[in-house]
């Protein structure tokens, strides 16, 4: 039998997409917490990467941390980020996929033909970049944990979410995918599938006006254990890094405070 030993947390090195705010910035404070020491955040805006790699190493002692921007709808600027993030920590024992294109629902027919395209790729395919560019280090070291961040526009038919749900249904068949093909090395995926998420630049976003406003509203009122935060997402997430998870894989996981059971 294959060995499936997983890796302790203080030993990790994690890279973190989308890591400069929200999830991905919550959950990289939570994995210092859970003793990693090694990071590597990336995002697009220069200024919010290097004010979160600050938080990230006043964290706690011995933190070696660093940002590099990108752009992760650019699959080769992906590749040479990742290779940059390797080359800093020396390995990755740890994916998240974090990255959160700009979309606000919105009812098919009012939906515009041509940002169709534009909808699908920018949502869908900055994970698969990602998840493809580790991939090759962690078959080496015959180990890691990658995580996708989608959403249950994925599972739950939503209206004003055609599109988006298409893309979040295709991160996560992707994802449960790469767990079949990757297990022999002993890689983990599994994917997290939220609703709305409070305090971020997305719920700001949705919650603004319009259509978008009155369909996240209505869902708040239905997550009777409360709307989720980042921090509760990055609960999960330093689970899924860890050694306590060490036979879970494939998996879609919802964290929405009862919006649905899917």
């Amino acid at each position: 039998m294959m060995n499936t030993a997983v890796p302790d947390l203080s030993s990790s090195a994690v890279l973190i997409a989308g890591g400069s705010s929200g999830v991905g910035l919550a959950s990289a404070l939570k994995l210092v917490d859970a003793g990693v020491r090694r990071l590597a955040l990336t995002s697009r805006s220069p200024e919010r990467g290097q004010a979160a790699v600050e938080a990230v190493r006043a964290r706690a002692e011995g933190v070696d941390a660093e940002f590099f921007p990108v752009d992760a709808n650019d699959s080769g600027a992906v590749a040479e980020v990742v290779e940059a993030s390797h080359r800093f920590l020396g390995s990755i024992d740890v994916y998240l996929g974090s990255i959160a294109a700009a979309y606000r629902p919105e009812l098919l027919f009012n939906t515009p033909l041509d940002d169709m395209s534009k909808i699908l790729s920018q949502q869908a395919l900055p994970p698969m970049y990602f998840t493809r560019a580790v991939l090759p280090y962690m078959r080496e070291q015959k180990s890691g944990s990658i995580i996708n961040i989608a959403s249950d526009a994925a599972k739950v038919a939503t209206p004003g979410e055609s599109v988006l749900g298409a893309a979040m249904a295709s991160i996560v068949m992707f994802t449960r995918t790469v767990a079949i093909e990757a297990k022999r090395d002993g890689i983990r995926a599994n994917a997290i599938t939220p609703s709305l998420i409070a305090n971020t630049a997305t719920a700001e976003r949705v919650l603004s006006d319009g259509f978008s406003k009155n369909l996240f509203e209505k869902a708040a009122q239905s997550a009777k254990l409360g709307v989720a935060e980042p921090d509760d997402l990055a609960e999960l997430i330093v689970f899924l890094a860890g050694p306590g998870s060490a036979k879970l894989t494939g998996q879609a996981i919802s964290v929405n405070g009862g919006i649905s059971a899917a």
